[in-house]
């Protein structure tokens, strides 16, 4: 009696049913991404201006040439002197850099400085929440922010959250973060450093 098909179809079910245990397994756990890493590089990060950022400029001695002044939806600005000038996807140095340029046929060694309030900032310089959050919505990236900041701007969790299965995804890659942890038993060790462009998607709990 050939033993060794029995056996072998044996073993191919057992791998099938061992398969199917493992992703039922996976879909009652919290999930199976992995954690986000707890450092990211310490490039200096430099805020890029944004359509909806207000700027102001400030000439130094020409108060007449200082001004206050909102970046258009086709990213460009105008301002005493200068008509119509790209500062979308500048940094605030650069822009200053840039009207410096500019003005300086009509003003000898102008000192310029720019100062951006009311950040908006552009797609990939923003993180996003979405989900179950109280308020859910896309906030400009600051320097050194973290999830707990993000979480702060979206006001916390909505009440129906499940956020110990909310996933961070950036540049294509998902990680599990543990918001219920770190927002509703405070365990800083959730806590995780954020780039540009990451979401945060938390998802509503079953009931």
């Amino acid at each position: 009696m050939n033993t060794a098909a029995p056996r072998s179809a044996l073993s191919r079910l057992a791998v099938l049913l061992a398969t199917l245990a493992s992703l039922l397994l996976g879909a009652c756990a919290s999930n199976s991404f992995p954690p986000p890493p707890k450092q990211v590089a310490a490039a200096d990060y430099h805020y890029v201006i944004g359509p909806g950022d207000k700027l102001h400029i400030t000439v130094w001695q020409n108060p007449d040439l200082s001004t206050t002044v909102e970046v258009r939806p086709d990213g460009r600005i105008s301002a005493p002197l200068v008509s119509g000038i790209q500062a979308a996807g500048l940094t605030a140095d650069e822009l200053a850099a840039k009207i410096r340029k500019d003005i300086s046929k009509y003003v000898r060694d102008p000192v310029v400085t720019v100062v951006v309030s009311d950040f908006h900032g552009a797609l990939s310089q923003q993180v996003n929440i979405v989900g179950a959050a109280a308020k859910p919505q896309s906030i400009p990236y600051r320097d050194k922010m973290t999830l707990l900041d993000a979480m702060i701007a979206a006001g916390g969790l909505s009440p129906y959250a499940n956020g110990n299965d909310a996933v961070l995804i950036r540049g294509g890659k998902s990680y599990s973060v543990h918001l219920d942890g770190l927002l509703r038993r405070g365990n800083m060790d959730d806590n995780v450093p954020l780039l540009p462009g990451d979401t945060i998607v938390i998802p509503q709990g079953w009931f």
